[in-house]
């Protein structure tokens, strides 16, 4: 009789971990709970680095906070959405000009690292203007990119880039407004969009892949729209932990470009077997480990709870993505939509 092989684990055959840092490693100065013994286990095995769309510190000082929180991290290890900001700016703006950047050391650090020089004037006559994020990002920075990208109009316009659009952050007090309010803020004012550099984008991917020479990765995040969208598009396995900003209800409703490879609770099951998703013949029906869930007509139904842990979300996710029909069309049991 055939023997359904075990289950293995999300790290199986990888050679490359690639995390997301706020809401997955940490909230703003302490570590998630499992999250660096989890790493540290990794480590073990396979290559681990970090990516990160924050724009505000260099990758030393983000090196430095890992390895206080308990992590052997080395500022190489540590890919930012600035140093992707830059490979971006290096095809757009001439070798040594005048850049205007609205951000925090680590923007500016990257900036003059590539050689530019670095305004934080639209009289000086930039040649582009990098946008990241600072905690004391202001009108006046806001107000200066904007002048700085009317110069030019009949032109086209001078380049902008942003290292990332993200719309919330995750702090030590909750969840704060991102870079991308401030982007929206100048793309009012402006009406023109910038080039994105940090996830969902594919170049910040593609700077850690090169550089830690990458054949089988696995990238872990806790947002849809950023983390696990740009992992999709750029061709990396994507884990989702529920530590950071998406829950159960933003996971369950999410489109198919943006939908994990694995769904994990803490980081603690990056090392624990990852059961296969079985459906009924009719597809109606999808079973993770001991949870069930089934479509049936309008109705998510719950078939067999299981330990009403983690199998049952995965098994809810994996039964309304495989019928097609957007969530809001479907009658969702609150126990799926407020599972913790």
């Amino acid at each position: 009789m055939f023997r359904k092989p075990d289950a293995v684990t999300p790290l199986h055959g990888v050679d490359v971990v690639l995390a997301d840092l706020d809401g997955v490693v940490y909230t703003g100065p302490s570590a998630i709970p499992f999250a660096i013994e989890s790493l540290n286990t990794a480590a073990q095995s396979a290559r681990v680095g970090y990516i990160t769309n924050n724009a505000s510190r260099t990758d030393q000082s983000v090196a430095d906070h890992l390895t206080e929180l308990g992590l052997s991290v080395a500022a190489g290890d540590v890919v930012t959405s600035p140093q992707a900001a830059v490979r971006l700016l290096a095809d757009q703006a001439p070798a040594g000009s005048r850049i205007l950047v609205v951000g925090g050391e680590g923007l500016v650090n990257e900036v003059e690292k590539a050689g530019f020089v670095v305004t934080r004037s639209a009289d000086d006559d930039p040649a582009a203007v990098v946008q990241g994020f600072a905690p004391d990002v202001g009108w006046t920075h806001l107000a200066e990119a904007a002048f700085a990208l009317h110069s030019d109009v009949e032109g086209g316009g001078i380049p902008w880039i942003a290292t990332n659009t993200d719309w919330t952050i995750p702090v030590a007090r909750g969840i704060a407004p991102g870079n991308g309010t401030l982007v929206s803020a100048v793309h009012t004012a402006v009406g023109r969009l910038p080039l994105v550099a940090g996830k969902p984008e594919v170049a910040i991917f593609t700077e850690a892949v090169n550089r830690f020479s990458a054949t089988n990765a696995l990238f872990i995040g806790d947002r849809l729209d950023t983390d696990i969208l740009g992992s999709n598009r750029a061709g990396i396995a994507a884990a989702l932990v529920l530590t950071g900003v998406d829950k159960a209800k933003q996971v369950l409703a999410a489109d198919p470009d943006s939908r994990p490879r694995y769904i994990l609770t803490d980081l603690r099951q990056l090392h624990e077997p990852y059961p296969e998703t079985m459906f009924s013949r009719d597809k109606a029906t999808a079973s993770v480990g001991r949870a069930a869930v089934r479509i049936a007509g309008n109705d998510v139904e719950i078939t067999r709870e299981g330990d009403g842990g983690i199998d049952l979300l995965r098994a809810a996710c994996a039964a309304i993505w495989a019928s097609g029909r957007p969530i809001y069309g479907l009658n969702v049991p609150e126990r799926l939509i407020g599972w913790r």
